[in-house]
């Protein structure tokens, strides 16, 4: 938060909580009211819902699909919220693990790695390991 810009000035509730064990998580939809602002960023909110929910590591928190109602004023979303790092890291989509910088995003474009992975496949033995490299 920046400074000067207080936390109490929005409100967070969440409905529709569900006890996932299967997956290991709490997941629930999360309505915001913040009057004041024009939206609140996804760590503020893992920070409240670390709190109301006594979570020990933020990392186990994931926000997403956040839509701002037309008018502002009120935001709806969806969290997820782990047992462990390792239910997370297991369940999660890779995409959402990048974003929550827990996992390193593939470089290179499709293309690249396509050709690549088509040259590979036309050598035998060690010669695969030198085409990637170079």
């Amino acid at each position: 938060l920046p400074p000067g810009v207080i936390m109490s000035a929005v409100t967070v509730r969440t409905r529709k909580f569900l006890t996932n064990r299967l997956l290991n998580r709490n997941q629930m939809v999360v309505d915001v009211i913040h009057p004041d602002r024009p939206n609140v960023s996804k760590a503020d909110l893992a920070k409240e819902l670390a709190k109301k929910f006594d979570v020990n590591d933020e990392k186990t928190i994931f926000c997403f699909g956040f839509k701002t109602a037309f008018g502002g004023h009120k935001s709806t979303g969806f969290c997820l919220i782990y047992d462990t790092l390792e239910d997370a890291l297991t369940t999660e989509p890779k995409y959402r693990l990048v974003r929550a910088g827990l996992k390193e995003a593939t470089t290179g474009s499709r293309k690249q790695r396509r050709e690549t992975k088509n040259r590979k496949l036309k050598v035998r033995g060690v010669k695969k390991a030198k085409i990637g490299v170079s």
